[in-house]
């Protein structure tokens, strides 16, 4: 039973809800003159006339993102492409139940990052942020107390928490929330399934043991630094991907997959079942960006991870690991940095500069992935 908006009535409405045949609460105080009916594009309100017409301009293009790395690429999509319509397929392998309240790390820094919310320095969270909530945390004791939330950031977690306590999918969350930021893309997470990863580990408590742990844990915790012996993707089997999802790969013109984890990040996406058989059918190119120079990751943890899996941490072995199209993998083509090399059988490599500084910088890298695939600007 979903909750009536009644309750959420300083929340942006998604546009889901219109499915559900709810009306917005208190109409009144949040608009006080009635409004047209208005259709949404991504999280902004456009009228039908406009709807029926968008885009006006550019590709069709979905992106698979993760993390930071996901992140800053789209500024770079959004940079060269303002007028197209983008929709990014997120990571959710990273989402955890932490103090009750329910956390999308890479959704949150694709939608903080676009929306001019996010911490530049760290990547991460929110600019201007303060810690009391985890002080007066720490002063109860309460656990876990590895992970920390920033005062800011937990409004963002509440309204999310509540809105899927009610019965709202997290697809249409994270269009309400969306409302807020304007991100300038649609951001879609991979399913609105529970679907987390975990990873094994070697129990340091009971010797010869295994046990799997969330990757939150792993990664925040132990820094990695504790035996590992794989990773599993909790809840995949029954997990199904958000609406549109298919659709959004089917009919791109272009699929880019951004310079994220492969394993912890567009692996976790293509652990969903249908979104793998999506890209390997679409008539669109796919396209992949390396996110690995000179054999170390732009940012986070991609080398523990592949190294984990038996992959060494090179623009070659990570387009190997993804496989040509052509084969029973999912590229089409490869973008690594112009130091690197590559052979990928069945997959075009182009070598390019991948260092992301600006947007301005990455879009010329998004340029040249389009390129690859065929598609003009």
């Amino acid at each position: 039973m979903v909750k009536p908006l009644s309750l959420f009535r300083y929340y942006p409405q998604p546009h889901s809800a219109l499915i559900l045949n709810h009306g917005i609460a208190n109409e009144q105080q949040i608009c006080p003159e009635p409004r047209p009916l208005r259709h949404r594009i991504g999280c902004v309100d456009v009228t039908p006339e406009q709807a029926g017409t968008a885009p006006a301009n550019g590709p069709r293009i979905a992106v698979l993102v993760g993390g930071v790395g996901g992140a800053r690429f789209l500024q770079g999509v959004r940079e060269l492409l303002p007028e197209a319509d983008v929709s990014a397929i997120v990571n959710v392998g990273d989402d955890v139940w932490m103090h009750g309240l329910r956390i999308c790390p890479d959704l949150d820094t694709c939608m903080y990052t676009l929306g001019g919310g996010i911490d530049t320095d760290r990547g991460w969270g929110r600019v201007g942020e303060t810690w009391h909530a985890k002080e007066e945390l720490a002063k109860y004791q309460a656990q876990p107390d590895w992970f920390g939330l920033g005062d800011r950031d937990i409004a963002t977690h509440l309204v999310r928490s509540e809105m899927l306590r009610a019965g709202y999918p997290l697809s249409a969350v994270t269009e309400a929330l969306c409302n807020r930021w304007q991100p300038g893309v649609k951001l879609i997470p991979a399913t609105d399934d529970r679907c987390e990863t975990h990873v094994v580990v070697s129990d340091r408590d009971n010797s010869g043991e295994r046990r799997a742990i969330h990757f939150q844990e792993w990664w925040v915790r132990y820094r990695a630094d504790i035996e590992t012996h794989g990773f599993a993707t909790i809840g995949a089997d029954g997990a199904t991907p958000a609406p549109n999802v298919i659709e959004i790969i089917s009919t791109a013109d272009v699929v880019l997959l951004a310079p994220s984890n492969p394993v912890v990040s567009i692996g976790s996406i293509l652990a969903v079942p249908g979104i793998r058989g999506a890209l390997r059918t679409t008539e669109a190119k796919v396209i992949g960006v390396s996110g690995v120079i000179d054999g170390k990751p732009l940012r986070g943890m991609a080398d523990e991870c592949l190294s984990v899996i038996g992959v060494d941490t090179t623009a070659e072995a990570i387009g190997r690991y993804y496989g040509a199209r052509s084969a029973t993998g999912i590229l089409d083509g490869w973008l690594i940095h112009s130091t690197d090399t590559a052979d990928v059988p069945g997959v075009e490599v182009r070598s390019v500069p991948l260092l992301m500084t600006d947007p301005p910088t990455t879009a010329e890298i998004v340029r040249e992935a389009l390129d690859l695939a065929g598609v003009k600007p």
